[in-house]
């Protein structure tokens, strides 16, 4: 047993971006702080089993694909070796690299750190297990303890060749085939990595198209270049069985693919739960949906008062910078602001090849709700920089109220989509109009341009476009 109590003004359960954002800005405000989260360090999933060291291994397969691109220019590199030890090296030196910074940054707040695994005994204590700490009291808690990967319904299956995302960022090694269950974005990336290192991937989504509830004229680029790069994909396809063998594991499909197959390796990416179901939820008025999902209100509360949660253990989307957002928001409330989470453009990206990025309103969602809107397109077979890079397969969508010109939703695909959203988001978020964006100077030849240029296809006037 450790010591028999700890007292602090709050305690943060769970150290990823939202956890550690909101341990870091509640210090910053004034109140003693504590954190506590099951790793020996911070990060949470995002840095050590998720974001960074997916980017890292993302980078890499760009880096392999661009190599093989240069024979359409006349360069020629020949084959690549692949030292995969000093590839896991330089990865896990990029997790470490963060998480000190983290620890350091943590130490000079004077944000106390606690290891252990934490759960409610009432609305102002905590029982710690695996901790020199055996209790904490609080005046407020804020629960960011992240999600996990979901399996395959109905399938149960223990096999070191059956992996999921935590699993396949580890690279233990390169399969020869490997089938990827699910076509969402942590499939499409990891994925990528695995086919870019060697692997014959073969892809199957139970639904009819990739990255479903992402606009169709985004994902269609997207699509076109996944089907070059795996060896095989299958929509409206479901796994109904596994089992290991000698040869590795024996799949049975149901829907288009229609067969049984065997592949040494399965990376399942079927979705992600929330880490609510061992906090002792039980013992305190905090309420949860069907899902598992912890309800909260606009400034991240409870059904508990005193109690909060924030990032995807709360709500969707379940993404790292809405839940830094709403840890930061939380820590304002606890300290006597008036704010509330009322963000209405949360980016999301797709870090695959082309990226994949967009906020705000999208073309869908608009028909869903009988809402008017105007769509301009401007194709990167149009810009000039996007030419340079060899890429003209790329496209900038802008969503508007038709009468105002407001800038009401953004979306891209190409290369470097992620960082050219951070635009869109400002226009949206500002509720900019066309004009705004259209006399603005961007910077010639950038693939910025093509956002200036879908705002003045809204007012009829883009330079490289004609249409009467």
């Amino acid at each position: 047993m450790g010591e028999p109590s700890r007292k602090t003004d709050v305690v943060v359960i769970g150290a990823g971006p939202g956890g550690y954002a909101a341990a870091f800005h509640a210090a910053d405000l004034g109140l003693q702080t504590t954190l506590v989260d099951s790793r020996e360090t911070l990060g949470g999933v995002c840095l050590h089993a998720g974001c960074i060291p997916s980017k890292a291994l993302l980078f890499v397969s760009l880096l392999l694909s661009e190599a093989r691109r240069g024979e359409e220019f006349g360069i020629h590199f020949g084959n690549p070796r692949i030292d995969l030890e000093r590839l896991r090296q330089w990865k896990d030196g990029i997790v470490s690299q963060f998480a000190k910074g983290l620890s350091d940054l943590a130490n000079r707040r004077g944000v106390e750190f606690i290891r252990g695994c934490a759960s409610f005994e009432n609305s102002h204590s905590l029982r710690l297990k695996e901790s020199e700490i055996s209790q904490i009291t609080f005046k407020h808690a804020i629960i960011a303890t992240g999600s996990r990967p979901m399996g395959i319904p109905g399938i149960a299956i223990e096999s070191g060749r059956v992996m999921d995302s935590t699993g396949g960022l580890n690279l233990e090694e390169v399969p020869k085939t490997l089938l990827v269950v699910g076509g969402g974005y942590i499939g499409l990336e990891l994925g990528t990595v695995y086919a870019a290192l060697g692997s014959q991937v073969t892809l199957v989504e139970m639904t009819d198209g990739l990255l479903p509830g992402v606009d169709r004229d985004l994902v269609r680029p997207l699509s076109r270049r996944i089907q070059d790069v795996f060896a095989q994909v299958h929509l409206n396809t479901r796994v109904v069985a596994m089992k290991e063998t000698r040869q590795g594991i024996e799949t049975t499909f149901e829907g288009e693919m229609g067969e049984q197959r065997t592949f040494e390796k399965v990376l399942v990416s079927v979705g992600r739960q929330s880490n609510s179901d061992e906090l002792g939820l039980e013992n305190t008025k905090v309420e949860r949906d069907e899902k598992g999902a912890i309800q909260v209100d606009q400034q991240g509360r409870t059904a508990d008062s005193d109690i909060f949660a924030i990032g995807d253990v709360a709500a969707l989307p379940m993404l790292a910078h809405k839940a830094t957002r709403e840890g930061k928001l939380v820590a304002q409330v606890i300290a006597g602001r008036s704010v509330a989470f009322d963000n209405v453009a949360i980016p999301a990206v797709v870090f695959t090849d082309p990226e994949v990025a967009w906020c705000g309103l999208t073309e869908t969602q608009a028909e869903s709700e009988g809402r008017k809107i105007k769509v301009t397109r401007f194709p990167w077979a149009a810009s000039g920089r996007a030419l340079t890079l060899g890429r003209r397969d790329g496209l900038t969508k802008m969503i508007f109220d038709p009468q105002t010109g407001q800038v009401l939703g953004v979306g891209l695909v190409g290369p470097h989509a992620g960082e050219l959203i951070g635009e869109g988001v400002l226009a949206v978020e500002m509720a900019a109009v066309a004009e705004d964006l259209a006399s603005i100077i961007h910077t010639h030849p950038t693939l910025s341009e093509t956002l200036g240029e879908a705002a003045e296809a809204f007012l009829g006037q883009a330079t490289h476009l004609y249409r009467k």
